[in-house]
């Protein structure tokens, strides 16, 4: 895995204190992709709800890192508006299908 997106530097820190992603999967019985999805910021390959903040705090006491904090910056990375969810995207036909704008779509 690189560190090219090395999320809150949770990969480094976690390197640093000697545990390795097998470790914290055998012990949390999580996915290695998943613990590494959490690394790299990349949450949407995360199962969602619940199970992420679940993944993510036990991620956390599994490096000794502040739940909070990971927590924190979890929200605000997810709180982001999605680039194809602007009124902007929905006027230039992301919405539409086939050519016609679904009937549930507001015009």
């Amino acid at each position: 895995m690189t560190d090219d997106k090395n999320f809150l530097g949770l990969a480094t820190i976690r390197r640093n204190r000697g545990i390795s992603l097998r470790q914290i999967a055998e012990s949390t019985k999580i996915g290695v992709r998943a613990l590494e999805a959490i690394e790299q910021g990349e949450f949407q390959k995360l199962p969602g709800g619940i199970y992420t903040t679940s993944y993510i705090r036990q991620y956390a006491r599994a490096i000794d890192y502040d739940e909070q904090e990971i927590l924190a910056a979890y929200r605000r990375e997810t709180a982001r508006p999605q680039p194809d969810s602007s009124e902007a995207g929905r006027r230039n036909g992301k919405d539409m299908m086939g050519g016609y704008r679904p009937a549930s779509t507001p015009v």
